[in-house]
């Protein structure tokens, strides 16, 4: 056990991790049957130079970059902890960006990355329950973001089958090759200037909730159930 939590450190085995796990997503992604649903609702946005907010569950982040195809630039929102780093790496030799924090840490600095990027015409991706939970609870940094840059937020989930759910905080969806999946966007989220702001991060909480049940149940994959309700006022 102690060689292995050695070599986890490694630069050299992170850096192959990585590179396998950016391969695993292609392969899935070429192997299977999937299709992108809603996909005008961004296109839309990009063809009248509006950025916008990605948001969505921490648990359903492993396909989506396979949704990003446009040219605008894209930076997601990813923690500085070892498991960010994977991640970060990871997404990144799948041709997106990473902006470094969370909204539970250091939170000031990453809305101010979050606008400045927005403000620049860039997008923002961001897991509103991440980096660690509680699960399906939204906290309001999207909200946030969007009240004082203006920008729409998207939510974006998928589904698939065959899949397991890892034994994670955030019950992570991980596809099998040669499936079929659905990636879904939503419609836009307005934020006005005035908002409330956690009366809207319980929209949006709802918002991806229902999508993600949709989803679900179509693709006929058990629910992932959300963390209690007081997970998330205690967060708060």
């Amino acid at each position: 056990m102690a060689s292995l939590k050695f070599l986890t450190r490694r630069p050299a085995f992170r850096a192959a991790a990585c590179w396998l796990g950016a391969q695993y997503i292609r392969f899935v992604w070429l192997t299977g049957r999937w299709r992108i649903e809603g996909a005008e609702h961004p296109e839309k946005l990009i063809e009248e130079g509006r950025p916008f907010i990605i948001a969505f569950w921490h648990g359903r982040l492993l396909m989506l970059p396979t949704a990003w195809r446009y040219p605008t630039r894209l930076q997601m929102v990813i923690s500085q902890h070892a498991d960010g780093e994977l991640i970060s790496r990871t997404i990144g030799l799948l041709g997106i960006g990473t902006l470094a924090g969370s909204t539970s840490r250091g939170a000031a600095a990453v809305l101010r990355g979050m606008i400045r990027t927005l403000l620049d015409g860039g997008c923002v991706g961001i897991t509103p329950d991440g980096p660690r939970g509680p699960r399906m609870r939204a906290a309001q940094g999207a909200v946030q973001a969007a009240k004082l840059s203006g920008a729409p937020i998207l939510p974006l989930a998928y589904a698939c089958r065959p899949v397991k759910h890892a034994g994670s905080w955030d019950r992570m969806l991980i596809p099998f090759p040669f499936g079929r999946g659905v990636i879904r966007w939503g419609e836009p989220i307005g934020i006005a200037r005035d908002a409330n702001i956690e009366t809207e991060s319980r929209e949006l909480e709802e918002r991806l909730n229902a999508l993600v049940d949709a989803l679900d149940d179509e693709l006929g994959v058990p629910k992932t159930e959300p963390a209690p309700a007081e997970m998330a006022r205690s967060r708060a």
